[in-house]
């Protein structure tokens, strides 16, 4: 599949998948950017991806983000960029939150996100009156074992 990339800071590489088998391609920080102990932060990732109709591209953090950057997680993963936010000028910001008693750093050029294309399918909805299944009980319904 071809995906249309624009840039923002062409010093920066453009995204890679580092294995083979890799289901996603690591993102990048174009900016240092701090993170305040206990806040939040837009990290800016340097692309303008135009994501093909009928995908959506979901942004979540790599596996190596409690080790490289502990007390940071991305405070809306998995983040969906739609496909029609690919503007000239609609980079991709990454929201994290740092649940710290300290700032955390992120370092321009550093890998703490990835992104994965997913299919998706719009959903044409049909309104009844009642559902033909029984219930299950509402919410943890299964139970907790």
């Amino acid at each position: 599949m071809k995906v249309r990339i624009k840039r923002i800071d062409n010093t920066l590489p453009l995204p890679k998948y580092k294995t083979e088998g890799a289901a996603a391609f690591d993102m990048y920080a174009r900016e240092t950017t701090t993170v305040p102990a206990l806040g939040q932060a837009l990290v800016p990732s340097n692309f303008i991806i135009e994501t093909p109709p009928s995908y959506a591209l979901l942004i979540s953090a790599r596996s190596s983000i409690s080790r490289y950057f502990p007390g940071l997680f991305l405070s809306n993963a998995p983040g969906i960029i739609d496909s029609d936010y690919c503007g000239d000028t609609d980079e991709i910001f990454i929201a994290v939150y740092n649940y710290s008693n300290k700032d955390i750093m992120i370092n321009k050029g550093e890998r703490f996100a990835q992104g994965r294309f997913n299919k998706v399918e719009t959903a044409e909805w049909e309104e009844v009156e009642e559902m033909k299944n029984k219930d299950r009980s509402g919410y943890g319904s299964t139970g907790v074992n």
